[in-house]
């Protein structure tokens, strides 16, 4: 029996989660560099690198989630229709989300569109910075959920089902491929200084699981990771002589509790804490950016900053061998209901600029070929007005039943167009991409099998498409 226990010696002492964090389980050598099986022969429940199961152009991926739902008619998909027919009475059937402050009356679009690029794609006045990059990204003008309300939406896009609780993308690919990464963790969120995502942490969820596949929250400013630092008298061969001993009595405790995921990825959490100690701060610093890149993701303007920031350390994180990275806006700062004349130019202002910038430097600095830049909300709006009280008060309400979002890099095609809405922009009506054929797409591109990619749970197989009929979408792949 121990002279003492595990418990007794955590209560007694004094320093941070840094200085209680695990010494390195495995030498940095041993630990990635290590003969693995593919996952279709079996995965331990780690972070270990592995290889796909086939050849997969796509290594990592960041994911600028604009929750609210940008209007597709006002950003990606000219409708002259809604042109001619301004303010008339909408000819068809709409499926409003809002009943209550619903119209019937054809809204046109008051932003002009032209096209960009060699490819001439068609992108709205509000993108100029995107509309440089026009050749470089898949436009999907027929992507559909099905389901008008923001959180099964964002659940649909996200984990595959619009029930809460289920794993998110990034976590299914932490648990398919591991990390390629042993000083940071494979999967952050870097959220908004101006408040939480609309649903908080159920975008980085790891749902059922094991728990070391879960995201990390990155705070929006100084301290980005809580309790990295341990106490200054701790430091050094006083902290690595306490975590030896620490190891010694976790090796222990866990092997008294080996079928406890939770507990075991606590323990590799506090091992990642220990390496993350100047790997972290590192990363998340951008001061020694030199002036043109911060310059050309938009840190010397205010409106831009914020977004630029993040859009900047997803770089530098990807960089670095993180897997997944979601950039990710407050609330559901999209959501235009009313006010959009307005509130629509501000939000393409904050983050146009950082996020055509973003592209343009993974792609100058060979990153590109190799990481999945996705840009897009959980829905999109409809054709006719809602809140009818006045132009400067108009809006849009939900419509997930088409809308657009854009990819770039990692085996996407450039200048490609995916897709049509029908002719109000109300539903896709050809080349359709649901958000399971979206997820069979991305999966696809990191050399793994959507029909293969399963975790036994309660006996039965489960995965991120889960029996939806879903194809990989070979027409957007270079």
């Amino acid at each position: 029996m121990s002279a003492l226990s595990r418990r007794h010696f955590l209560r007694t002492q004094s320093f941070g989660l840094g200085a209680l964090a695990l010494p390195w389980l495995l030498s940095r050598e041993g630990l990635i560099g290590a003969p693995t099986k593919p996952f279709t022969e079996g995965l331990k429940f780690d972070l270990t690198g592995k290889p796909p199961a086939h050849y997969g152009q796509a290594k990592s991926m960041i994911s600028l989630f604009m929750i609210g739902g940008p209007s597709q008619m006002d950003l990606f998909d000219p409708k002259p229709q809604l042109t001619k027919y301004h303010l008339q009475p909408f000819p068809g059937e709409i499926r409003y989300d809002n009943a209550a402050e619903a119209s019937s009356k054809v809204f046109g679009s008051p932003w002009k569109f032209a096209p960009r690029g060699q490819c001439g794609m068609e992108i709205s006045e509000l993108l100029p910075h995107l509309s440089e990059i026009a050749d470089d990204i898949t436009l999907i003008r027929s992507m559909r959920t099905g389901v008008n309300n923001h959180g099964q939406s964002v659940s649909a896009l996200h984990t595959g089902r619009i029930t809460s609780g289920r794993p998110t993308l990034g976590s299914w690919l932490s648990y398919g491929l591991g990390s390629e990464t042993d000083e940071l963790p494979t999967y952050l969120a870097l959220t908004s200084p101006q408040g939480p995502p609309l649903m908080n942490n159920e975008n980085w969820t790891g749902g059922w699981l094991p728990a070391v596949y879960q995201g990390t929250m990155v705070r929006p400013g100084e301290p980005h990771i809580l309790n990295l630092d341990p106490p200054a008298h701790l430091r050094g061969r006083g902290q690595q002589r306490q975590l030896d001993l620490l190891n010694t009595y976790n090796k222990e405790h866990f092997t008294l509790h080996s079928g406890d995921s939770d507990l075991d990825a606590r323990i590799q959490s506090y091992a990642l804490a220990a390496r993350m100690q100047g790997a972290a701060k590192e990363a998340f610093d951008i001061s020694g950016e030199p002036d043109s890149i911060r310059k050309m993701y938009g840190l010397d303007q205010d409106h831009t900053r914020d977004y630029a920031t993040r859009c900047l350390i997803a770089r530098r994180l990807v960089e670095r061998g993180v897997r997944f990275v979601q950039v990710l806006n407050h609330g559901q700062s999209w959501d235009h209901h009313g006010v959009i004349r307005s509130a629509l130019p501000d939000r393409c202002r904050e983050v146009d600029q950082p996020c055509a910038a973003l592209v343009k430097d993974l792609k100058q600095r060979g990153l590109l070929d190799t990481t999945v830049v996705h840009w897009g909300g959980e829905m999109g709006r409809l054709p006719v007005l809602q809140n009818d009280t006045g132009p400067d008060k108009w809006g849009r309400d939900h419509n997930t039943h088409g809308f657009s979002c854009w990819m770039a890099g990692g085996g996407f095609k450039g200048g490609h167009i995916q897709g049509e809405t029908d002719e109000w922009g109300h539903e896709a009506v050809k080349d359709i991409v649901n958000h399971y054929d979206w997820h069979a797409t991305l999966l696809h591109l990191f050399g793994l099998d959507h029909r293969k990619l399963v975790f036994k749970r309660n006996g039965l197989d489960a995965s991120l498409i889960d029996g939806q009929p879903a194809r990989i979408v070979s027409e957007m792949l270079a």
